[in-house]
């Protein structure tokens, strides 16, 4: 029993490392100015990381994640043509009622899923920045599950730094990403049939898709300089152009009522 429990764990940390090794080349891969090829080896390693990630949890778990049917007592596993296991693949995985994945990351993943069984076929183009916000929430679910299930020791946000921009968007960058000039017949129809599927919470959820507004922002006094975040009031032309993704929070008085009135 001793021996076999060893055996599991070494299993399991053989998996993690696996998993994590294929999360970090696909962030710097994509941070990387100098490769083309970005999204498509993004997805492709993510999906990887997302696998070897559920795969060590079930077997932490002790759930059998091979193909394999019940032929009475005894289970007969499925296999290559050349002898190897069948493995879950990450639909599987978050179609079993054991998964501990909640619905909205789910739903990333299964975009994730959709989206590179239109493009490991074929090239693409341009879908780096128009996919860049379900990207972001893919790493950012990666890096909350795998210490939520295994401990904070297993995050890789300490070996990444943030990703700097050399230049900003102009009007004109924003006009054809708001466009989707050069997006593929299929991926943009693949885009919109999965969004279509989708409830409005679901959707606006940060774990499907995580968006940020940013803002070139001066300061008139030290310390100001390093916000990132600015309110704004609703009724200001800011918050009128805004997307309408985003959420503008307004600030409300509570009616007062006279001493006769209670």
């Amino acid at each position: 029993m001793a021996k076999r429990i060893r055996r599991v764990g070494s299993i399991k940390n053989e998996l993690l490392k696996k998993s994590r090794e294929a999360a970090l080349a696909a962030v710097q891969i994509f941070n990387n100015p100098n490769i083309s090829f970005k999204s498509e080896t993004y997805v492709v390693l993510m999906i990887i990381a997302w696998t070897y990630l559920l795969h060590a949890y079930f077997r932490d778990q002790q759930v059998e994640y091979r193909y394999c049917k019940q032929n009475g007592k005894r289970r007969e596993f499925d296999k290559t043509k050349y002898g190897a296991y069948k493995y879950w693949e990450i639909e599987r995985c978050l179609n079993d009622q054991k998964s501990p994945i909640d619905k909205y990351t789910a739903n990333n993943l299964r975009f994730m899923i959709g989206l590179r069984h239109e493009i490991e076929h074929q090239m693409t183009s341009r879908i780096d920045d128009l996919l860049s916000a379900r990207f972001q929430a893919c790493g950012l679910n990666y890096n909350e599950y795998i210490k939520k299930l295994f401990g904070e020791g297993y995050g890789i946000e300490k070996h990444l730094s943030f990703s700097l921009q050399f230049s900003t968007i102009s009007t004109e960058q924003k006009e054809l990403l708001e466009e989707c000039r050069g997006l593929p017949a299929n991926i943009q129809g693949y885009i919109e049939k999965f969004d279509a599927e989708l409830s409005d919470e679901e959707f606006s959820n940060q774990h499907y898709a995580y968006r940020i507004l940013f803002i070139a922002k001066t300061a008139n006094r030290k310390g100001q300089a390093d916000r990132v975040i600015e309110f704004v009031k609703s009724d200001s032309t800011l918050a009128e152009t805004v997307n309408k993704e985003y959420v503008v929070m307004k600030e409300t008085e509570k009616k007062k009522y006279l001493p006769n009135q209670i």
